[in-house]
Order: C-alpha cells, then structure tokens, then sequence
C-alpha cells in the first residue's frame, strides 16, 4: 500500500466517520458549537440538516466523545424501521434487555432507565442519524420521547440528523408539534477553494505526513472544483489520486493525475440502456436556451442511442475537449451553454458521419 511510500502512519482518505480527522469548517464549527450548546443547556431537540457526504456523521460523534464521561448516549442510524422496532434498537443501542416487551412495556422500560439517569446526574443523548427515513409515525413516536421531563429540566436531549428531506417533513403540517420542539436548526456548507487545501492538509496530518507538500496547488485547485467542496467526495478522490501516484512512483499529485482520475471516476460509459432510452429534451439535456426545440432534442436522443451503439468502433472525444469547457465545468454546476452543447452535439455527428 502507499501509507509507507508517501510517510503515512494511517489511510488519510478513509471511508470511515473518525472523529479524529474531522475538520472544522467554519459552518461545521458553528454546528458543533450550536449543538453542544443545545445540549448544555438542556434544550430538548435539535437538528443538523445537510446533503449527503457533508460530515455530519463524523461531526456527530466528535459531539458525543464530547459527553462521553457525562451522559448516556445513543447512536441510532437504523431509521427504516416501525415504532416498535425503534424502541428496541434504542434500549439495545443503550444496553437494556428488550427480550419480547410489546411497545408499551419498552416504553416503561426506557423511561424508568431516564429517571435513573437523571437521578445519578447523568445527562441523557439519542442522537438519529439519516433521520429523513423515519415514518411519521416513527418522528411522532421520538416526539413523544422528549415529554419525559421535570417541571425544571427536559430528561432527554435528541438530536434528529438527516438530509433535506428531512426538512420538508419537519415543514410538514403534520409535523407541527415536532417542528414546534426543535430549538436549534444547524446546517452545513460544502467546502471552499481554501477549505478543500485545509481540509486534505489537515487529513494528513493527522495521518502522519510531515513532507513537502503533496498535492500542487493547481492539482487541489482541480480537486475542489471536481469534487464541490464534499468531503465524502474529496475523501474518494484523494484515495484515488494517492494510489495512482503511488502506481507511478510520483512523490506528488499533480494536474496530470488529477485528469486521470477524474476520467477514472467517469460512470458515463458504465450507464444501462435504460439511463440512454430516458427522453431527452432542452431540460433533461441541461441546455439553457429553449431555441434547440422539441424537433433537435429528438435528434440528439437518436444520435447519443447511435454513438452508445457504435462506441468502441472510433475515437470520440468527450465534451471536454470543447475549448473552456472543462475549465467552465469545474467552477460551475456543470451545465453546458448553448453554444458548447451545440459544439459538442456537431462533433459527436460528425463521428457517426464517419462511422457509417
């Protein structure tokens, strides 16, 4: 492996939530100070709402190490479940006997549990990851969880983490009474230019690395733009681009590998006939200009079903190879304008002109 070509004790990109390796953006330090703060001063339930790959599984479990000595937690991310079964993963999670209690008798059980703790001065942490799974019934069911309190204190500290689509259920009317309890709302913002070198310089420290530097600043310029500041995503990229420089004996990752592993990382030629039989229009196809009309659209569906038959039988250059646009693309949400998607639909009918 590369951990000792490259100086490393351990995998700096690895799949894995370590708290260790997290990295305090400024949005994800105000999260963790937002939570932390929550559950200091006893606010009941809170919320950490991002897109996936944002770190907030890592970041959840830097909070609980924070509690660690000073409170019960548990950690739950089996969330397609029933009420019942939520129960019982939940006095698993904490270490209590279910054996075969129906959901009143869990019920007893885990508030008996609350009270125990709280007499004993403990404080008492559920944290629900990948919360945007739950049933309403599930959420109605975690709602009722936080009654359990004293005329001075709330017993129990919830945390509700997920996707957006958590959100929206939140902003569900029928969600009012939960929505109505969470005091404290907490995001996370994808990663800039500067944040992205911060956060691979920060990972491998942490993983051992005292060389020179690793990455070239265009390569991690490359790098941030591919990736959009999601550390999931650059997690994976930079496991890829260190394994390929360790392939080719390269003490550094440069623009060159960095090229190559963005064309590695390519799924398009991996797509099914079906993805390619999905209807094309000015939309779908990510044109900005409605002009190309109903009539092209259905030329361009014709000719990308030709080219994906005829795929291995010429050279086709990808849209990239349109000047600027690679460039463009990187910085951007990558959409095509009109110009470069016609550029690249003309290119692409020149090939089969010359295949047939």
């Amino acid at each position: 492996m590369f951990l000792k070509f490259f100086g490393l004790r351990e995998q700096p990109f690895g799949v894995t939530p370590d708290p260790r390796f997290l990295y305090l953006s400024p949005a994800h330090r105000e999260a963790l100070a937002s939570l932390y703060y929550g559950i200091e001063t006893g606010r009941g339930f809170l919320a950490l709402i991002a897109k996936p790959g944002m770190g907030k599984t890592t970041l959840l479990f830097h909070l609980l190490e924070k509690f660690r000595t000073t409170a019960k937690t548990a950690f739950l991310f089996q969330t397609q479940c029933t009420s019942r079964e939520f129960m019982r993963f939940l006095l698993a999670e904490l270490g209590y006997e279910t054996r075969d209690h129906d959901f009143v008798r869990m019920h007893e059980e885990f508030n008996k549990h609350l009270l125990q703790e709280a007499r004993a001065g403990h404080r008492f942490i559920v944290v629900v990851d990948e919360a945007q799974n739950l049933d309403a019934s599930v959420l109605e069911t975690i709602r009722l969880l936080s009654d359990f309190e004293t005329p001075r204190a709330k017993l129990l500290q919830i945390v509700l983490a997920g996707q957006p689509e958590l959100a929206d259920k939140l902003a569900s009317r029928h969600m009012a009474q939960l929505r109505q309890r969470v005091s404290l709302l907490n995001g996370l913002q994808p990663l800039s230019v500067e944040e992205t070198k911060n956060y691979i310089e920060h990972r491998l420290q942490v993983a051992g690395y005292q060389g020179q530097e690793l990455f070239t600043p265009q390569a991690l310029a490359a790098i941030a733009g591919f990736t959009e500041g999601v550390p999931r995503n650059i997690n994976n990229f930079c496991f890829n681009a260190l394994s390929l420089a360790f392939a080719l004996r390269q003490n550094s990752v440069d623009t060159a590998i960095v090229q190559e592993v963005i064309s590695d990382l390519d799924i398009t030629p991996y797509l099914s006939q079906n993805w390619l039989n999905e209807p094309i229009g000015p939309a779908s196809a990510g044109f900005e200009d409605e002009s190309i009309g109903h009539e092209q659209a259905v030329q361009d569906q014709a000719n990308l079903r030709r080219m994906d038959g005829h795929r291995h039988r010429g050279p086709v250059r990808s849209v990239e190879s349109i000047p600027g646009v690679a460039q463009r693309r990187a910085g951007s949400g990558g959409s095509l304008t009109p110009t470069e998607a016609r550029a690249y639909l003309e290119q692409v009918a020149r090939s089969l002109k010359n295949w047939q």
